[in-house]
């Protein structure tokens, strides 16, 4: 089930995809790897991206923020061209690795896109500070990247990100080489962190519960050529709206229920064995 396509762009959605699609030409041939996506994101909403391996979860995020362009069809981003969008900083974004200057400390990590666009020196300190604070490593500003763990780095990577005060967030498996209870910890944190900034996400994940915590909704893709499958949304009770999640969320039915309709959108709507609860599906 894809987005409906509007007849107009919608200059407020924060992301509009259009008939979008994506061809990479190799040495052995085409490869097909998206096919007439269809997708709007709202100001301040956060949707994951999941699916296979190669369905074009990562080249859709590549697209969005400019790093690639499309094939066919047509991309927004606050009703700008991609380019465009990038040009204005509109957009923080965030890898796996969090790719931090080992000789620069991490407020100066931090502090790198200001320097970079001119910022003055009190206000990039202010920004600094704050930034620091919000992602709970103000006593580690002095510090250096080896001197911290793999979550910390990453949230060093997640407060240069928002130094820029993006109105979205893009983020392509940010967690995906921490350990099992950092990365539960760092996902909480981001929970909080989003509903701060009122930034718009787009996350890509390999993992049920974590799209399920994280998200409003969930775009589930096909195999490649990636199709948007189905959209699910996350109900998960009037208590659990995503600013309020915590971790006692986890042991709720409505998020079991959540990780069952996922997990089977991603087999095509049949019913499958949601096996332990908690254990995430690949």
């Amino acid at each position: 089930m894809t987005e409906a396509t509007p007849t107009t762009p919608d200059s407020t959605a924060a992301v509009e995809v259009r008939g979008v699609d994506k061809v990479f030409e190799t040495r052995t041939g085409q490869v097909h790897a998206l096919d007439a996506i269809d997708l709007a994101i709202a100001p301040g909403e956060f949707i994951s991206l999941i699916g296979p391996s190669g369905c074009g979860k990562s080249t859709l995020m590549r697209l969005i923020a400019d790093l690639d362009e499309p094939t066919g069809g047509t991309l927004t981003v606050f009703g700008k061209t991609a380019r465009q969008a990038r040009l204005d900083q509109d957009y923080g974004i965030a890898f796996q690795q969090a790719g931090l200057l080992p000789w620069r400390t991490v407020a100066a990590n931090v502090a790198l896109p200001l320097e970079l666009h001119g910022v003055g020196s009190a206000e990039r300190r202010s920004r600094v500070e704050h930034l620091l604070d919000m992602v709970g490593l103000s006593d580690f500003a002095d510090r250096y990247p080896d001197q911290l763990s793999g979550g910390m780095q990453q949230r060093v990577a997640i407060a240069r990100a928002l130094a820029e005060q993006p109105r979205l967030l893009l983020m392509d498996e940010p967690f995906g080489a921490l350990d099992e209870m950092t990365r539960e910890k760092m996902q909480t944190e981001l929970v909080r962190i989003s509903a701060e900034t009122g930034a718009a996400v787009v996350f890509v994940t390999h993992s049920i519960p974590e799209a399920v915590f994280l998200s409003d909704r969930v775009v589930v893709m096909s195999p490649r050529p990636g199709r948007i499958q189905q959209v699910v949304p996350m109900r998960l009770g009037a208590e659990a709206e995503r600013a309020a999640r915590t971790e006692e969320l986890r042991e709720e039915r409505a998020f079991f229920d959540m990780v069952t309709a996922v997990r089977e959108a991603l087999h095509g709507g049949s019913p499958v064995s949601s096996g332990p609860r908690g254990v995430e599906t690949r």
